[in-house]
């Protein structure tokens, strides 16, 4: 082996990698293409476990990661919906180098691989999707943030300087970014996403389903993407050569690999009946379409045939195994990365790790009523803390978890806080339903007497996996059960202040709650993983004053009445509303980006209006665009893009003040406005958000510094992207601050 090239460390990871390749017979090649590669031994390649997961902690979803005696558990941070909820991008980058660190360490002693399918980059379109809790939200750009983050904090290796060439940046681990692309339906009213054909236009694919996407390969330079089971107009996604080869190798420029779902193949054959392919016409369409690894079987079982029937060329194989093993190579598999050699079991479940949990789920909680400021609670005698949530553990975790280095359930939480702070004398406790289901209404009865006893309630209801999860996608907004009647006969019951916490992933139609006056407050804090009960009681005492901000729109549950899950369009589509809060503004129970705080901010935006004049480069057109008024528009109304240089920024300056009584946390949400009347484009968009602390009667300023063409651009119907010429408007916030911009040209 010391005389194979693929061992010799001063040669490039591409000639090596080659040499390698070069090296293995069609048989041994076709071995490497599943999840599970085999090794061969005759040239010393050991066997290597593609599958790991690690979407909010190192997970034991897939054989490629478990846990023992030697790593009983793994920190286990909220869900990714609860996380982007903090809007905090230093947060979301951290929690990934902490979780890279404990992969590292389950790897070093053998209990973890090296590449980790993860993050879901998915946006949510739809309220109703089962998915909602691994995605960071229905806006685009922040699920594109979000993704570039976290991938940077599993990926990056600290201290290293980004090479010439990317194919040979070092890796602490890989990751995925995934489901690529427009998936969002899992199974809703007999449609699953193993047959489900998505069809999507253009103009919203480059707008909103391919954006996080390309953020992710582009800015985070993410090690692989995983494509998804669904078509898209006709055709599966692992099949598409314009998606896989055109889009990402070719347009973004990507530097990796691109593995299928599990069995995706396998669900073209049997699920999609794709061009009613065989085993090998499958596997040939794939991989000539620049699928490089298939999760699952197909591959090593077909791929000979394909090679020998002449359905496909070897040297494709030999291309795709090459990105593989560069990305191998990247992560010190063959030769060790020095840095993380003495990484072990004692850099998992720490200290400061778990202090993290603690804060990531601190930061995502959301406010959304706080009547009489009846929050943070004050010295209460007796505190009766109800519902099927109040006491969970598991359910806290959600889906493609781990086993947690150690649960604080709610009602542990606020015992230990009442008891700390001398705030609580007693803790009254009744489940009120047997779970989340809430199948029946024996128990209410008790929960009420429990209220009528105490001098504040706190009731904690919501969604489990067993409401909303992978293949569960739900039918209606409201709360499961019987969970309505337990909060409105509680609520009547109750002798002091009621405080209703949510624990759900997606959003609920809590409008009866929010109208109610016995319901004093009411806090959304998620599945806040496990050190969540910690964090809620920490809110809920005044330890920590809430600053999280909804990243998706709480629809009433007449919305979902008006449209079918498996309408893809984003804008208005004859009956059917819009979707997220770009193409919607009906009513809601709360609004993207909602949030409130125990105090109170005001903002001032201290820059000027400015005003831009575009010279157009020679032979540069002018494009035309739809106006709902005829009679607007400018000799000039729009110019392409990619015809522009585009180097023209605009500098923004916020300024919060902090007019309450307590130190706070604001989270900066910043919009761009189109010129009123240009058909189908968004009411506003999120170009820039930042999340500030600022201390009681203080005040921050806080600089945003926008690209013209990323920030106002619009996607036409032509899948155009444009600048329009015209009067744009800058807004903070919920309007409370605005600025005009004009381009002319």
């Amino acid at each position: 082996m010391e005389e194979f090239a693929y061992c010799d460390k001063s040669l490039s990871y591409q000639v090596r990698a080659k040499d390698l390749v070069d090296r293995l017979t069609l048989d041994e090649k076709v071995q490497q293409m599943g999840n599970s590669a085999k090794g061969v031994s005759r040239i010393g390649l050991p066997k290597y476990e593609w599958w790991s997961e690690a979407l909010h902690g190192v997970s034991n979803v897939g054989p490629g990661t478990h846990f023992d005696n030697s790593v009983p558990g793994a920190t286990i941070f909220p869900t990714v919906i609860l996380t982007a909820a903090s809007f905090n991008q230093s947060l979301w980058k951290n929690i990934g180098q902490v979780v890279s660190t404990e992969a590292r360490a389950m790897y070093n002693v053998g209990n973890a691989g090296l590449t980790f399918w993860s993050p879901n980059v998915n946006v949510v379109r739809d309220p109703r999707w089962g998915r909602v809790t691994e995605t960071a939200g229905e806006d685009p750009f922040v699920v594109g943030t979000y993704a570039t983050n976290y991938v940077r904090g599993l990926q990056d290796v600290e201290g290293a300087k980004d090479p010439l060439d990317p194919n040979s940046r070092p890796l602490k681990v890989s990751s995925c970014c995934k489901h690529y692309t427009a998936y969002d339906v899992d199974a809703w009213q007999g449609v699953d996403r193993y047959h489900f054909n998505a069809l999507v236009s253009e103009q919203d694919m480059l707008e909103t389903f391919n954006r996080p996407f390309e953020m992710c390969v582009k800015d985070g330079d993410v090690s692989s993407v995983m494509c998804s089971y669904n078509r898209v107009n006709g055709i599966p996604t692992c099949a598409d050569p314009n998606l896989l080869k055109g889009t990402i190798r070719g347009e973004w420029d990507f530097h990796g690999y691109i593995v299928s779902d599990c069995d995706s193949i396998e669900v073209m054959v049997d699920g999609h009946k794709w061009l009613d392919d065989k085993g090998d016409d499958a596997s040939a369409q794939t991989l000539k379409a620049g699928l490089d690894l298939d999760c699952g079987n197909f591959y090593p079982d077909n791929l000979k045939s394909a090679v020998l029937k002449g359905k496909v060329k070897e040297a494709e194989i030999d291309r795709s195994l090459n990105y593989l093993y560069v990305v191998l190579m990247r992560l010190g598999f063959f030769d060790e990365i020095q840095q993380y050699k003495s990484v072990g079991k004692g850099d998992v479940c720490t200290k400061q790790h778990i202090a993290l949990a603690s804060q990531a789920a601190r930061e995502g909680i959301v406010l959304l009523k706080n009547e009489g400021g009846a929050l943070p609670l004050s010295s209460t005698k007796k505190l009766a803390v109800i519902g099927p949530h109040a006491n969970v553990t598991w359910s806290m975790l959600g889906n493609y978890a781990g086993i947690p280095c150690r649960f604080v359930s709610p009602l542990d939480g606020l015992t230990t806080f009442g008891q700390v702070l001398s705030v609580v004398d007693h803790v009254i406790y009744q489940q009120g339903c047997v779970n989340a289901k809430c199948d029946n209404d024996s128990m209410i009865f008790q929960a009420m007497k429990a209220a009528e006893d105490a001098d504040a309630t706190i009731l904690f209801v919501g969604t489990d996996l067993s409401i909303e999860a992978e293949s569960l996608d739900r039918t209606n907004l409201y709360l499961p059960g019987y969970q309505t009647q337990l909060i409105n006969q509680v609520a009547a019951s109750s002798k002091g202040p009621v405080i209703l916490v949510i624990m759900s992933a997606g959003g609920v139609d809590i409008q009866f709650a929010k109208d109610n006056e016995k319901i004093r407050s009411i806090l959304w804090a998620g599945w806040p993983g496990e050190e969540g009960g910690l964090a809620i009681a920490d809110v809920i005492f005044g330890g920590y004053n809430p600053g999280g901000k909804l990243p998706i729109t709480w629809y009433k549950n007449e919305y979902v009445d008006q449209l079918p899950m498996t309408s893809m369009p984003l804008r208005p589509v004859d009956d059917y509303p819009g979707r997220t809060y770009k193409f919607y503004d009906g009513p809601t129970v709360y609004p993207f980006g909602y949030g409130i705080s125990y105090t109170n901010f005001t903002y001032e935006l201290t820059s000027s209006p400015h005003s831009l004049l575009f010279n157009l480069e020679p032979r540069q057109h002018c494009y035309p665009q739809n106006h709902t008024n005829k009679d607007q528009g400018s000799q000039c109304p729009a110019i392409i893009i990619e015809h522009s240089e585009c180097t023209y920024f605009i500098d923004v300056e916020v300024t919060v003040h902090n007019v309450g009584t307590r130190d706070g946390n604001e989270v900066v949400m910043v919009y761009s406005a189109p010129p009123p009347g240009i058909d189908g484009a968004p009411i506003k968009q999120l170009i820039g958000f930042q999340r500030v602390n600022v201390a009681a009667g203080q005040n921050v300023k806080v600089k945003f510094s926008f690209n013209v063409c990323d920030s106002f651009n619009i996607i036409d119907a032509a899948a155009y992207n444009l600048l329009p010429s015209g009067a744009h408007k800058i807004l903070v916030a919920d309007k409370s601050a605005t600025l005009e911009v004009s381009f002319d040209y």
